[in-house]
């Protein structure tokens, strides 16, 4: 992480937890930081949530998007929002299983959904919502989880049986489940930021990956995989999160206004 960066965004998260009268009129300023592409479902639903957020605070609200990495990467942006030098995150669901919150691994089983309707049976439920609130444990707000899709594998052969997927390094996520089920079928797992799985699939550092068809389509992973099974073998989803020191922070109303935004910008 660049030192400059962190610095310059650790002033700006102290200054966003000041005392309202210290700030006199100026708006609450939220950084928002997430690693896909603005014209993804995450994307969307960050730019949407912003949008909402202003207008249901009246102003009192101002929410900074920072896409596709551009603020910080996979690997960074935790620390950061710990630190409090960004407010918020939408990290995937298999970033906390690191952090010791182990129970969200539960999303990386293969075929544990059949669709979105069992899906949000967890997550809209007392079993997602029991796992958004051991995060607090880690300092950690969970506000709301965003779907973006069941995933494909892609590769540069076509991986029609689980023999295919042999010998084959595979990019996942930081996670034991999948790392698991790469090597049932013979994979060699490959665990790497996102920001970083174009530039090794066009190296040939990995052979293949596995996303929801947005991320291969945002991130230009078409351009250097030429095959895509339509496995939807997993589901990749994110929690929206922020830093409990700053949302305790928030006036009551405020803290109101912007789960009410959450809600509109999860339907979105």
């Amino acid at each position: 992480m660049k030192v400059s960066t962190l610095l310059f965004g650790l002033v700006a998260g102290a200054l966003s937890v000041m005392p309202l009268g210290a700030i006199a009129q100026q708006p609450i300023v939220i950084k928002f930081s997430h690693v896909v592409a603005a014209d993804t479902p995450k994307g969307k639903a960050a730019e949407f949530f912003a949008k909402r957020a202003a207008e249901l605070t009246k102003g009192k609200v101002k929410v900074e998007v920072y896409a596709n990495s551009t603020l910080y990467k996979d690997k960074e942006e935790m620390e950061a929002l710990q630190l409090g030098a960004v407010q918020m995150l939408a990290p995937s669901l298999a970033k906390f299983a690191p952090l010791g919150v182990k129970e969200f691994e539960l999303f990386d089983l293969p075929y544990l959904f059949d669709d979105y309707k069992e899906l949000h049976v967890v997550t809209e439920g007392p079993v997602g919502k029991a796992l958004l609130q051991k995060l607090e444990t880690r300092g950690l707000v969970g506000l709301a989880y965003w779907d973006n899709g069941f995933k494909v594998m892609s590769a540069n052969k076509p991986l029609k049986m689980p023999e295919d997927y042999k010998g084959q390094k595979m990019r996942i996520q930081s996670s034991n489940v999948l790392d698991a089920q790469m090597r049932a079928v013979g994979a060699i797992p490959q665990k790497m930021a996102f920001s970083e799985v174009y530039q090794a699939l066009q190296t040939g550092v990995v052979d293949g990956t596995e996303n929801p068809p947005s991320n291969l389509y945002t991130q230009k992973m078409h351009e250097v995989q030429k095959h895509v099974s339509v496995t939807n073998d997993g589901y990749l989803g994110y929690a929206v999160i922020t830093n409990k020191k700053f949302w305790d922070c928030l006036p009551a109303d405020v803290r109101g206004q912007l789960e009410q935004a959450h809600k509109e910008s999860t339907k979105y």
